[in-house]
C-alpha cells in the first residue's frame, strides 16, 4: 500500500490548516496513496494554549466533519490531530477517518510538559487496533511513542503499522527521537511507523521536522528535513523478508520483567 506523511507549517487558523491537509490529501491520492498521516494538533495548530478551550470540539463537530469529507472526496484515509472536547474535559486527540465515513479516535496518554498537562486531560486507554486495506494499524500521539511499553503493547495486540501525529519541539533531544529512536522502535517491534511532525515555528515554538516512515527492519523508507514536505512510499507488512527478523515478540519472557 502506498502511504503518505505530511510535514506542515501550522497556519493561523483551523480553516487554513484544513485547506493545507486537503491539498496534501489531493496530492497524495493523485500519486496513488491510500493513507495520509498529518501532525499532532495539525487541524488547529499546536502552540495555541490560550485558545484550546475555545477551539476544542466534540467528535461530531465541524473539524471532524471536514476531515471526513476530505477523506471521502479524495478516497484516502487520514489521521489528523485535534483538540477533543468531551463535556468539560479536553483531550489531545487524533482521528483516523476512512473514505467510507468510518472514524476511529485515540486520546494521548502521555502528556509532555507543564503546558500540555495544564491544557489537556491524560487519557488511559490504548488505541484500538483496526484493519484498513488489509493492514492492522493503531495510533499514538508524539510523546506516547517515546515509551517502549506503548509500542510493544500495540505490537502484541497485532498492530503492523503505527500512525504517529507529532509536534516535536526543535532541539538535540528531539533530533535523537526522530533520527534514532523511531527506527529503533520500529525494529524492536517489527512494525511500520509513520511519524508526521510540524515544522517551522508557531507562537514562539520551533518544530524539529524530521518526519519519518520507518520499517520493521529499522530501515528508513522516507525522511523529511526541516521544511514542509509530503513523504510518499510503499509499505508491505506481509513482505516475507520480515519473517526472518529476530522474533522479539515470541521470544519474550514477561515473567522475568515487569513493565
Amino acid at each position: 500500500m502506498k502511504v503518505a506523511a505530511l510535514q506542515m507549517q501550522p497556519a493561523g487558523s483551523a480553516a487554513a490548516n484544513l485547506a493545507r491537509i486537503s491539498e496534501a490529501a489531493r496530492s497524495a491520492a493523485a500519486f496513488g496513496a491510500k493513507l495520509l498521516v498529518t501532525p499532532e494538533m495539525g487541524v488547529t495548530g499546536y502552540a495555541i494554549w490560550d485558545d484550546i478551550p475555545r477551539l476544542a470540539q466534540g467528535r461530531d463537530g465541524p473539524m471532524i466533519q471536514s476531515i471526513t469529507e476530505i477523506s471521502r472526496t479524495y478516497d484516502i484515509a487520514i489521521a489528523a490531530g485535534f483538540p477533543e472536547r468531551d463535556g468539560e474535559t479536553i483531550y489531545n486527540a487524533a482521528v483516523f477517518a476512512q473514505p467510507d465515513g468510518t472514524c476511529t479516535f485515540y486520546r494521548k496518554c502521555h502528556l509532555f510538559g507543564p503546558l500540555e498537562n495544564k491544557a489537556y486531560t491524560r487519557a488511559s486507554a490504548l488505541s484500538p487496533v483496526i484493519e484498513y486495506a488489509g493492514i492492522k494499524l493503531a495510533m499514538l500521539i508524539c510523546y506516547d511513542v517515546e515509551f517502549p511499553e506503548m509500542v510493544r503493547s500495540l505490537a502484541l495486540a497485532g498492530a503492523e503499522l503505527l500512525l504517529v501525529p507529532t509536534a516535536l519541539p526543535r532541539g538535540t533531544p528531539a533530533a535523537h527521537v526522530a533520527q534514532m529512536m523511531l527506527p529503533a522502535r520500529a525494529f524492536e517491534n517489527h512494525v511500520f511507523i509513520i511519524y508526521a511532525d510540524l515544522c517551522g515555528s508557531e507562537n514562539g515554538t520551533s518544530y524539529q521536522g524530521d518526519s519519518v516512515i520507518a520499517g520493521p527492519d529499522g530501515s528508513i523508507f522516507a525522511r523529511a528535513g526541516a521544511t514542509e514536505t509530503l513523504l510518499l512510499t510503499v509499505i508491505d507488512p506481509k513482505n516475507p523478508g520480515y519473517t526472518a527478523l529476530d522474533p522479539y515478540l515470541t521470544d519474550r519472557r514477561p515473567t522475568l520483567y515487569r513493565l
